[in-house]
């Protein structure tokens, strides 16, 4: 029996899109085995929870029914902030996630955190189901929690059951086309070939226990042999809070046995620095279905723990960690592998930060996926350096004058350089990942107009001119006199034409506000000169002027149509039907 593999408990993670019921489902799996008495058990924020089978048997009586015989200690949940989905918690190769529900609102689908996190779990082959959640909204639903989950929906009324139907087989499709094939948890007979689909309600419990009992099958069917425990301690660093005597760190040991006696090593994010080794001040493990720690001499995985180390160097959330037994260039190498396959970035690109190692990762990867590459990617807040890489991008290009920031601040010397360049350097920041992609992917696009428009306008300008008869202020030649750009721009040495076709003159010079200006916009009233014009004879008839354009100018502005507004493409049409008058086939 001393030789037994001992099995440790599987790490679960509740994710899926904003509002879909995620905190939701997740007080519920903790609540529902809180015996009366004892309720309000989880009351302050914390970042897991252990779950044992005990607990789990009193929440879920379908465990025994169904003859599953349960070898698992339990399970620890890990509460991923709504920002991150569970995009923080990873280990060398892959998800620190043995297994995640997946919440999805049955009446609204996969929405675009939802794909994310759908992507995220593929690229981990991280085992997931889903709690299909508030069927307690399809209108005339009735809540039955005395019945089968099974017999509860066969026995809705028809038009719930259409709704209902449509509803379950729309989400099908959609995850069909992510490559996974689904169906509902009582319809499945092999649970490796499809993803179980479990419908539920975190707020009537209806689906729940199903619930529970569907993550018993699946990690006792399936984990078994990913569970077994070895001898090594290897853990990850999820948050750490700062307090005025010393910093508590939150972390989840994955595998071994941890002691308060042991010596470990913490990863460095700059890989030319040693990892960090320290001894242990102080280790607490979490409490079973509460947020309340208990100091321990050592500590079994899968496992919620708090420490306080004695080595005052800095770390940072998401880093792994392992027993030091001095060992360090082997841990140096496997740990600078490990960031280095992770964090990888390009020659040239934006800025990227993030609170943790796992929430860069995750950024990192949605970002490749977008086809936007990085040039730097950081753990923290927002800093001078940064802004200073930004701004060098400047010269290289404007589209990658961008820093975006997942879940972090911005220091304050960085804020005022970035107030300094005034609206030269973009900066985007969230909480929820997906928004920051959805901003960056709109400002990238438009900039990447404004840039093209800017060099198409400076190889064609474009403009038409209305002619202020009433602000004459010289007559004869250089003619001066009022005009309101209708369209495009009006240049210095641009020459015009008339609404016949025919020749004006060139502009010389250009006043707003009495001062010479190389350009005006659509909008402005302007004071222009012409030479070798005198105004009462040349312009005494004409109410408009336009830009005089060759053929091949014409086509190219054309084929970027795109680009111009809805003023300049009417203007266009005009020039062309101004210059068709002479030559029928102008431009065509």
């Amino acid at each position: 029996m001393e030789n037994q593999v001992k099995i440790r408990q599987p790490i679960v993670t509740v994710c899926g899109h904003v509002d879909h019921g995620k905190t939701s489902i997740l007080d519920c799996l903790r609540n529902s085995a809180v015996q009366a008495g004892e309720h309000g058990g989880i009351t302050q924020k914390i970042s897991f929870t252990s779950y044992p089978i005990a607990q789990m048997k009193v929440a879920c009586p379908l465990i025994d029914k169904s003859g599953i015989k349960v070898n698992i200690p339990g399970f620890l949940l890990i509460d991923t902030p709504g920002h991150a989905a569970f995009t923080n918690l990873r280990k060398r190769g892959g998800s620190l996630a043995d297994l995640a529900i997946l919440v999805v609102d049955i009446n609204e689908g996969i929405k675009p955190q939802t794909a994310e996190v759908i992507q995220i779990l593929k690229l981990h082959k991280t085992p997931f189901l889903i709690a299909l959640n508030k069927i307690d909204n399809i209108s005339g639903w009735r809540t039955n929690t005395d019945k089968p989950l099974k017999e509860s929906v066969e026995s809705q009324g028809s038009n719930v059951r259409q709704i209902f139907d449509e509803r379950y087989m729309t989400l099908i499709g959609s995850l069909s086309s992510f490559g996974f094939e689904s169906d509902l948890y009582y319809n499945i007979s092999d649970f490796t070939k499809k993803i179980a689909l479990v419908p539920c309600s975190a707020k009537t419990h209806e689906g729940i226990p199903e619930l529970i009992m569907m993550l018993c099958g699946l990690s006792q069917k399936y984990l078994t042999d990913k569970l077994k425990m070895g001898k090594e301690p290897k853990g990850v660093l999820l948050e750490v809070k700062k307090e005025k005597s010393n910093n508590y760190i939150e972390a989840i040991l994955y595998d071994g046995e941890l002691k308060k006696t042991d010596e470990i090593a913490i990863a460095n994010f700059n890989t030319e620095k040693e990892p960090i080794v320290t001894k242990i001040r102080i280790l607490e493990e979490i409490e079973p279905l509460c947020a309340k720690f208990k100091p321990k001499e050592s500590v079994t995985a899968s496992t919620g723990i708090r420490i306080q180390l004695i080595e005052k160097d800095e770390v940072l959330p998401g880093m792994p960690f392992e027993i030091y037994k001095n060992n360090l260039q082997e841990l140096k190498e496997k740990f600078n592998k490990e960031i280095s396959d992770k964090i990888k970035t390009k020659n040239n690109g934006i800025i990227a930060k993030a609170d943790s190692l796992g929430s860069i990762e995750a950024l990192l990867f949605l970002l490749e996926n977008q086809n936007i590459p990085v040039l730097k990617a950081g753990i923290g807040n927002i800093n001078k350096s940064d802004v200073i890489a930004a701004k060098a991008n400047m010269e290289i290009n404007e589209l990658d004058v961008v820093i975006v920031g997942f879940n972090v601040g911005i220091d304050e010397d960085a804020n005022e350089l970035i107030k300094d360049q005034g609206k030269k350097i973009k900066v985007i920041t969230d909480e929820v990942v997906y928004k920051i992609l959805e901003d960056l992917v709109d400002w990238r696009t438009q900039k990447q107009k404004d840039i093209e428009k800017k060099r198409l306008m400076e190889l064609v300008p474009i403009c038409k001119v209305k002619i202020l008869h009433q602000y004459v202020f010289r007559n004869t030649s250089p003619a001066i006199f009022g005009v309101r750009i209708e369209a495009g721009k009006l240049k210095q040495q641009m020459h015009l034409i008339d609404e016949k076709g025919e020749k004006v003159g060139k502009i010389k010079n250009i006043e707003s506000e009495r001062k010479s200006v190389p350009e005006a916009g659509e909008g402005m009233e302007v004071a222009v000169s012409m030479p070798g014009i005198n105004f009462e004879r040349a312009m005494k008839n004409r109410n408009f002027m336009y830009s005089d354009l060759g053929e091949s100018q014409f086509r190219n502005l054309k084929k970027n149509k795109d680009l111009l507004s809805g003023a300049e493409m009417k203007m266009l049409q005009e020039i062309a039907e101004i210059k068709r008058q002479e030559k029928a086939d102008w431009g065509i």
